[in-house]
């Protein structure tokens, strides 16, 4: 049987997210930095004749009709007739925790089953599937960190400095929908300029950007999750009673700090119960880039 294994859908930071306008149509604009790092899902493929898509919960029990399924059905729209798929999932990256692992997964998706079926579509039309399913599947599509803006679909490639971090998920998620919906939401944090981080501004493309990145800007989410959803506050004081500098990525629960690289990197003391603690890298590139043109 045609199959592809072990294939990575890694999740990704917000190094910072600000809300800098609102459209007539209500989607929120923005700036951030996304990153990927290490901790990942990994999706299993099999070839079916038969054209029906199925999935297989292989760790956590996943909702019946998700984003990996939606994808699927999204591209089998180009496929060859009697077209089909297996899913088997391995669900490490947390749900509700501002790392978009649902996101990667459908990604990672596409870009199996574009190899499966021999669909050979571009990088370009791939991320024009995935931006209907949504806003983030284009960035984990491109393939690398990114300055990303607009509604999440204007990208621009960025290169980031080796790093680890310490990300922390509380046992409590946040729903995206509740946080953009408060009233009390910041929405008009003035508008960065990449060039300000670039080490070469003539560069359109893989800017460099320093280590002062880490450090920059905030997340505009964060006042109105820590309220949400006092876990939060919790894991970023628990961050900083180990000396570290923490705030939230995306909108949902999640904190990450950055941590001292070197030989004398200390470990994290004991997280409260139900807490998902790691440490992880960035990543160089996406695992998968280049599978699609």
């Amino acid at each position: 049987m045609k199959a592809l294994y072990d294939l990575p859908a890694p999740a990704k930071l917000n190094l910072f997210l600000h809300i800098t306008g609102r459209r007539d149509d209500g989607y929120h604009l923005l700036q951030s930095i996304f990153m990927l790092i290490d901790w990942c899902d990994t999706l299993h493929v099999e070839l079916r004749h038969d054209g029906q898509l199925t999935r297989e919960d292989l760790t956590t029990e996943l909702p019946a009709d998700d984003l990996i399924l939606r994808a699927a059905r999204a591209l089998q729209t180009h496929a060859a007739p009697g077209q089909g798929a297996h899913i088997g999932v391995e669900k490490h990256v947390p749900a509700q925790a501002g790392m978009g692992g649902g996101s990667s997964d459908a990604a990672t998706c596409l870009l199996a089953l574009n190899r499966l079926w021999n669909l050979n579509l571009p990088l370009s039309q791939l991320a024009q599937i995935g931006l209907k399913l949504g806003a983030d599947v284009p960035f984990f599509l491109g393939g690398h960190h990114a300055w990303v803006e607009g509604i999440g679909e204007e990208i621009t490639p960025v290169t980031l400095p080796p790093a680890r971090f310490a990300v922390v998920k509380p046992t409590e998620g946040l729903d995206t929908r509740l946080i953009f919906s408060a009233d009390d939401l910041e929405r008009s944090t003035p508008v960065a300029i990449i060039s300000g981080f670039a080490a070469d501004s003539e560069q359109l493309e893989a800017r460099n950007l320093g280590n002062q990145v880490f450090d920059f800007g905030h997340n505009d989410l964060q006042p109105v999750a820590q309220r949400l959803c006092p876990a939060v506050t919790d894991a970023i004081e628990w961050l900083g009673a180990q000396g570290l500098k923490a705030r939230m990525t995306g909108s949902g629960s999640s904190v990450f700090a950055k941590l001292l690289q070197g030989p004398h990197e200390a470990e994290l003391v004991e997280a409260p119960a139900g807490w998902q603690v790691r440490q992880c890298s960035n990543l160089a590139v996406h695992p998968l880039v280049g599978w699609a043109t």
